[in-house]
């Protein structure tokens, strides 16, 4: 029997990474400290370095930070905010959260928010959009922030999948107004548990989100304002900065693993794949294919042993909880018709020659 092909094994990166997870865990258990501390600074500066943006703050969570980013900019009742039809529910759900209303905009073949579509969704009361870079690929943000610019509009970007991604040298996260970034374990650079940032550019927001994320204080009992616990955990820290020195090996790794998918799959009759997952502003987070016949390909897959993902199988607006509407044939196809195949940097050639295969005999190729 053939050996199983798990859709994601972080099991292999821990493993591989456990000496220095440890230490740093028994680092943490020596100097007593489990919020804030040397980790969590050390982290921010790095993040700073990395994505070249003079302010990068840890929070709780990638969820927690496009609320943040909403509060701050102080956009709630009244406000409309343009969202994309097609994303994770957390873009969506948070601007519910703050009392605003959603304006769910149609997306473009790849998924992303359709720039040609915003400006007939402009209204007196839109405060902001949400442009989310869908599996890792960005939105064109050097139109999307000229169009918004022209009207007065805030930016905020969901970069929860995008972390790693440059467009014309300028990072995810860093050209909107706020960007918000998630390390859930399963992203290209997850925590072993919850963790978000938060970019920006503007100093004023930069204190803001600093305020917010510990209970509107920055010295103990003096509140500044109405704020939260969103406190970056300094575990969580400690293992991302284990991790961010490996990460370039790793992104360099996805690319060539989606290289090999490529040659293999993009001539196959049948299915769609995105070679925009070679270039800079992709990040190679998700292998997504498009096909009609996604949930037989699915279940012939599963029995052969490899594992895949839906994301995602509803466009928002057609959740229950978002009045399950569908008015968004574009966003409502892709859903319907994506599928996601194994990649990550310890997926071995071997196995990623195997799935090859297996698609290709599923579609008689």
């Amino acid at each position: 029997m053939k050996k199983p092909i798990p859709f994601l094994e972080l099991t292999r990166m821990h493993e591989d990474l456990a000496e220095e997870l440890k230490a740093k865990f028994d680092q943490g258990l020596k100097k007593g400290v489990f919020s804030g501390g040397e980790e969590v600074a050390q982290l921010e500066n790095r993040m700073s370095n990395y994505l070249n943006v003079p302010n990068a703050i840890g929070c709780a969570n990638g969820t927690d930070a496009l609320e943040l980013a909403l509060r701050v900019l102080g956009i709630g009742a009244g406000d409309e905010v343009i969202v994309p039809a097609l994303t994770w529910v957390s873009t969506a759900e948070v601007v519910k959260m703050v009392g605003a209303k959603v304006v769910f905009c149609e997306v473009d073949h790849y998924g992303l928010l359709d720039i040609n579509q915003v400006a007939h969704l402009i209204s007196p009361h839109t405060k902001a959009i949400i442009s989310v870079h869908l599996y890792g690929k960005m939105v064109d943000m050097e139109r999307l922030m000229k169009l918004a610019k022209n009207q007065g509009i805030e930016v905020i970007e969901d970069a929860a999948q995008a972390f790693g991604a440059f467009q014309n040298g300028k990072s995810a996260g860093c050209w909107g107004d706020i960007g918000c970034f998630s390390f859930y374990p399963t992203k290209n650079l997850g925590a072993l548990g919850e963790a978000g940032l938060l970019t920006t550019q503007n100093d004023r927001l930069a204190y803001l989100l600093r305020l917010m994320i510990n209970h509107g204080q920055f010295q103990r009992d003096n509140h500044e304002l109405i704020g939260r616990n969103s406190r970056i955990d300094t575990l969580q820290a400690a293992f991302l900065n284990v991790k961010l020195d490996y990460f370039e090996a790793w992104q360099n790794r996805r690319k060539a693993l989606a290289k090999l998918y490529l040659e293999h799959l993009q001539h196959l009759k049948g299915i769609q794949v995105d070679s925009g997952i070679l270039t800079e502003d992709h990040n190679a987070h998700l292998l997504a294919i498009q096909t009609g016949e996604r949930d037989e390909l699915r279940t012939f897959l599963d029995k052969e042993g490899i594992g895949t993902a839906i994301h995602y199988p509803l466009e928002v607006p057609a959740i229950p909880a978002f009045g399950g509407e569908r008015e968004f044939p574009m966003a409502h196809k892709i859903a319907q018709n994506t599928l996601s195949l194994p990649l990550h940097p310890y997926l071995k050639e071997e196995e990623v020659r195997r799935v090859c295969v297996e698609v290709s005999r599923f579609f008689g190729a």
